[in-house]
């Protein structure tokens, strides 16, 4: 057995930070080498949702890493905390990624403490309660959500998440998970997939199975299900899936669930299975307002150990409204071409990454950031600024004029604008609406501001007639 370099793991980082970004975490500093024997290099990962992503997704990359890093042909290997002794010698092999899958040991659940999950649904240690941001559109759910993994079964039973497609779901699902698991090294869970669940009773059908299908879904403490909405229309699947609740529901065993519609709006599912869905708690998750948008952009970023300015931040949060997916895909873009050009990150570089990604329902005519662009450009106001909940005179008239510019040039209802200067209300848009227009009849200085800002944005005063500003 050989000691470790600790150059040799700063240089493996650095390497990952460098050509795998879309890998790299901050939690990546606490792995440990532990010792180089036999041409293998073993690292030791003390969280046990850490380690099994590991093992499972960055064996390629940490091997690449450690050859690059060492100059020498090497493995890589993890292992936790379980496989060390007293005396810090390794006390036994750590499994190979490629083992078979626990649902095909059903007898071992019982030994193994938290059920390891199939691999395509592999909990990522992204995904914890630390790095979810609470906002106004997921604020119950995340209560929810944190009541059940304190106390599973005991809290909401069942507990049914519904909402848009990339706006947390999964995220409060597998923190459900591992909050769970860090509380209960012995809870026994499932975390699976509708699909998947649809598939092995498919499969157990067919193979003669059934007893151990239901023992391996029925015997556990907490059971998480993904898309639960794809039993839709699936009567069979719905039938299997109604007893296994059931068992679960009357032993006292915690039900989590998610979906993209409420448990009455999905198409073709049993009044039985709806009712028992909505016995407990439903919680609904809405689309991020600007704020929790600007909070994500910097969680996510921070991430990966990647620095994001505030007006960088403010310019994602803007042009991208539409789920946490789009937010997470620009920050991979934006840190993808900061190293591969080697320059900072600033707003040409924001600029560059996002493009003309402007999520626009209905392709208004100009883009709401080209008119804070502009707004910012004449009034020499920084855009944090802008969107924020300052109320002084040299930052009100400008977020005014700007969302008067808005009403006007885009097709944008009140309450997208508000949404994208700073999340405020239809209210508020139709009264600085309302300001506006009232100090165009009145104040020639206020026509003047308005028509130069008008030039730059190149639409001029051909469409002078005042607009109606209702709600």
């Amino acid at each position: 057995m050989g000691r470790v370099d600790p150059q040799i793991r700063d240089a493996m980082l650095a390497h990952l930070r460098q050509h795998h970004p879309e890998i790299s975490r901050h939690w990546f500093d606490d792995i440990e080498p532990l010792e180089l024997s036999g041409g293998t290099l073993t690292l030791l990962v003390r969280e046990a949702v850490q380690l099994k992503y590991l093992q499972h997704r960055c064996i390629g990359q940490f091997t690449e890493a450690a050859q690059i890093a060492s100059k020498h042909l090497l493995a890589v290997r993890f292992v936790g905390e379980d496989d060390i002794g007293d005396d810090g010698q390794i006390i036994q092999a750590e499994r190979p990624a490629s083992a078979p899958s626990t649902r095909t040991h059903v007898a071992a659940i019982r030994d193994i403490g938290p059920l390891p999950p199939d691999d395509d649904m592999l909990i990522s240690p992204d995904y914890s309660f630390d790095n979810f941001v609470v906002g106004p559109g997921n604020r119950l759910a995340h209560a929810g959500a944190f009541a059940v993994a304190q106390k599973p079964g005991r809290a909401y039973n069942p507990f049914f998440i519904h909402g848009g497609v990339g706006l947390g779901k999964t995220h409060l699902l597998q923190a459900v998970c591992q909050l769970a698991m860090r509380n209960n090294t012995r809870l026994r869970i499932y975390y699976i997939s509708c699909n998947g669940f649809m598939t092995q009773f498919l499969d157990s059908v067919q193979a003669g199975q059934m007893s151990e299908f239901r023992h391996r879904f029925r015997n556990v403490d907490l059971l998480v299900v993904d898309d639960i909405h794809d039993l839709s229309k699936r009567d069979r699947t719905q039938e299997e899936f109604f007893h296994t609740f059931n068992s679960l529901f009357q032993c006292g065993k915690q039900i989590v669930l998610s979906s993209d519609a409420a448990p009455g709006e999905i198409p073709a599912l049993e009044e039985r299975l709806i009712s028992r869905f909505n016995c407990g708690l439903v919680a609904q998750i809405e689309k991020p307002c600007f704020e929790t948008r600007m909070e994500i952009v910097k969680s996510k970023a921070a991430l990966r150990n990647f620095s994001v300015p505030d007006d960088v931040a403010c310019y994602i949060a803007t042009r991208i409204d539409t789920n946490i997916r789009e937010l997470e895909g620009a920050i991979t873009k934006l840190q993808s071409l900061s190293l591969l050009d080697q320059c900072p990150v600033d707003m040409d570089l924001a600029k560059i990454a996002i493009g003309d990604h402007a999520c626009s329902n209905g392709a208004p005519t100009l883009s709401i950031q080209s008119i804070l662009d502009a707004i910012s450009e004449f009034y020499g106001v920084r855009l944090p600024d802008l969107l924020s909940r300052r109320r002084h005179k040299s930052v009100t008239r400008p977020r005014q004029v700007g969302m008067w510019l808005a009403r006007r040039y885009t097709r944008y209802s009140l309450e997208e604008i508000g949404s994208y200067f700073g999340g405020r209300d239809h209210t508020t848009v139709l009264h600085a609406i309302r300001i506006v227009d009232s100090r165009r009849e009145f104040d020639p200085g206020m026509q003047r501001e308005t028509a130069r800002i008008q030039e730059r944005l190149a639409v001029g005063e051909h469409t002078d007639t005042p607009v109606t500003a209702v709600a």
